[in-house]
């Protein structure tokens, strides 16, 4: 188990990283033995009374954890992009084995739903070995092992018997079955990827499926080519008259062979990756690419053109008629947005909650740019394995830091007190969630023996990167928070007592809200997810991230102008509970479990901003039943679980979004009247 991940030796660059990671962990004692304060926040205790940090060394802390993370994330961006099934450097001499590792089995249509290659009754003449994979390969469910072929640089090989065996009864209905549900092999030959099915079923002139003839490719025919010393390209194909009927539960001899062709060729080996990403690039892709950029350009220009010019108007007059009333009689009532200016501004109930949704949300945003940029500079080639789960697991580690800053500095200028509660609700909020469908997924996985299973191992490393590097960096940026001397700026004064609310039409309720500011965001959007779904739930290859940024971008823009509307909409009808809303009043402990708190209790510009979330959920029920041929328990539960966690990532960072948004908004528009 333990042997899933390894260290490998470090090269100049990993020398570099390792250098820089024991430096910040050996920082970190240091700051903790110099200042005791630090300490009982590790075990999230308060500090002792009295105990303050110095401003001097916090400074000099912000100072050292900025260089730490540039450093880091240079060294990720350097070692993610060398993730490689083997050390060599892809030359090879006539004769040289050229690594060929059996990867996993699995139903064409369940891609979660993946098993180790001998877990089926394949056979081999030499010792099965096991390849020892990096983080990233065993997070992607990659089990590699030595395959039964062995394609000898160079080496002709004409129907060659791999191996031999003999198929029980109990053998041939298993793979009876993987045959009846389009079961294909994947392997990896110089870390290059190739596919198989593991047999046909003859359908041909039978109404009947109980006269259905099922048959086992028995010889694989392997195609290579190669320029000078290197490998190019290799394509893999089945006999068509090599077969092993399966039909009857009777014991049956198998010989397993194949053939190896090699052919020259003038691609150079940087470009022999070209061909997989070429498939999203074919002209009539790249129209339909084009076609969702434009749609999302024509719905902002639409929508920014319909907010700016209402907006500006209403706003102009509305200017206009309170700069009138000041001059008019001092008795007259106000009316609409302006007539709330003394409680738009009061801080909301359950601050602790609504600070660590801004942090996580910030967190989320910062990590999706960040791959973002790892995308656009080419780390995430096709079949890269494990690079992206590698960058996300490092990155999202990393910037850790940036959740606790953002919900103790806001958590603090809302005048808050239990900080150390407000870090530990903010590291939970999306991890809590996350541990959870994870822990439920990992049990089905063990159940089915499929390898999206993680072994402990695995498991192992990643609680150490939470403990060691995720759990201190929140720490250290809680601390900086909570240390910052920003107020939160206001240009009206509160009142002592809340004003009444109106009673609201049904339209302009937290619910029909959300589906309006939730609509438009996922318009822009909803064409290129597909091509996302086929990539992730599928085996349709996605390179064209230039296009996808730009639909980020729109969808940010739209998320941002979208929630501002609705804002206005919600002060001008005298709301001024645009921080939350709640949708039935209970009498909650604040030491109640955070999902409970926050399935009672809406925020309203957050919500409205977050909202997308929810509708990329419901497309994924339609692209379940209507554009997937997915089934099975497992693959349904992986679906829809880990899609739901990303959903409420989306919500997450989108709320964030939409509430930065809503409130430089909400700031400009009181500063520009006199408020009394």
């Amino acid at each position: 188990m333990f042997g899933a991940v390894i260290i490998r030796p470090l090269s100049k660059r990993g020398l570099k990283g390792f250098t820089l990671l024991v430096g910040l962990g050996s920082w970190l004692l240091d700051l903790v033995n110099q200042n005791q304060c630090y300490l009982p926040i590790a075990i999230a205790m308060p500090p002792r009374k009295g105990c303050n940090i110095p401003m001097h060394l916090l400074k000099s802390s912000m100072e050292r954890i900025r260089a730490c993370l540039l450093a880091l994330t240079v060294v990720v961006v350097c070692g993610v992009a060398q993730v490689r099934s083997s050390a060599s450097d892809h030359r090879y001499s006539a004769g040289d084995e050229v690594p060929l590792y059996a990867n996993k089995v699995g139903p064409f249509h369940n891609p979660s739903e993946t098993y180790r290659f001998f877990d089926f009754p394949f056979c081999s003449s030499a010792p099965v070995k096991e390849k020892k994979e990096a983080l990233g390969e065993v997070l992607n469910g990659d089990r590699l092992v030595s395959a039964p072929y062995r394609l000898d640089f160079l080496g002709n090989k004409e129907a060659e018997v791999a191996c031999k065996r003999k198929l029980a009864k109990e053998e041939v209905a298993k793979f009876r079955t993987a045959v009846s549900k389009d079961y294909y092999f994947q392997m990896y030959y110089d870390d290059l990827p190739i596919w198989g099915f593991l047999g046909k079923v003859d359908k041909e002139g039978k109404a009947d499926p109980s006269e259905y003839k099922y048959y086992l490719f028995k010889h694989l025919i392997f195609e290579v080519l190669y320029n000078k010393d290197r490998v190019i390209e290799i394509t893999v194909r089945s006999d068509p008259n090599a077969l092993v009927d399966l039909t009857q539960d009777e014991p049956v001899n198998v010989d397993f062979m194949y053939t190896v062709k090699w052919k020259e060729t003038e691609t150079p080996f940087e470009k022999r990756m070209d061909k997989y990403s070429q498939s999203s690039s074919m002209p009539h892709h790249l129209e339909i690419h084009w076609f969702s950029i434009i749609n999302s350009c024509v719905t902002v220009l639409l929508l920014t053109g319909f907010l700016a010019t209402i907006l500006m108007r209403v706003l102009k007059n509305d200017f206009v008629k309170y700069a009138h009333d000041e001059e008019s009689a001092a008795d007259q009532e106000e009316t609409g947005w302006k007539y709330i200016h003394g409680d738009v501004f009061r801080y909301p109930k359950h601050k602790s909650l609504f600070s660590a949704a801004l942090g996580s949300g910030t967190q989320l945003f910062t990590l999706t740019s960040f791959i973002f940029i790892l995308a656009l500079v080419g780390v995430f080639y096709p079949y890269n394995r494990g690079a992206l789960f590698t960058a996300l697991v490092v990155i999202y580690a990393l910037t850790s830091g940036i959740a606790g800053y953002t919900a103790a500095s806001f958590y603090r200028q809302l005048e808050g007190t239990n900080w150390v509660r407000n870090l530990l609700l903010t590291g939970s909020l999306f991890c809590g969630p996350l541990f959870v469908t994870f822990c439920f997924l990992n049990t089905v996985a063990i159940a089915y023996k499929a390898t999206a299973a993680l072994p402990f191992g695995t498991i192992v490393v990643i609680f150490l990167i939470w403990a060691l590097v995720t759990s201190p960096l929140l720490i250290l940026g809680g601390i900086a928070g909570k240390n910052t001397k920003a107020e939160f700026q206001v240009p009206c004064l509160t009142t002592k007592y809340p004003r009444e609310i109106p009673q609201l039409p049904w339209y302009r309720q937290t619910l029909p809200q959300m589906a309006m500011a939730g609509f438009l965001p996922f318009s822009a959007i909803y064409i290129e997810l597909y091509y996302i779904f086929a990539s992730v739930w599928g085996h349709r290859i996605y390179t064209i991230y230039s296009i996808l940024f730009i639909v980020f971008i729109i969808l940010l823009i739209v998320t941002a102008f979208v929630t501002v509307a609705m804002t206005y909409f919600q002060l001008a009808a005298e709301d001024h509970e645009w921080w939350w809303s709640m949708t039935w009043h209970l009498s909650i402990d604040d030491t109640i479990v955070t999902m409970i708190t926050l399935t009672q209790i809406l925020l309203r510009s957050f919500l409205c901003g977050g909202s997308t979330g929810l509708f990329i959920y419901a497309y994924c029920l339609y692209y379940y039943n209507a554009r997937s041929d997915m089934s099975g328990f497992m693959q349904i539960s992986f679906f829809f679980g880990y899609m739901a966690c990303i959903c409420y990532g989306f919500f997450l960072m989108l709320g964030a979004i939409g509430f930065r948004a809503s409130l430089f908004f909400v700031r400009h528009i009181y500063r520009s009247i006199k408020c009394e």
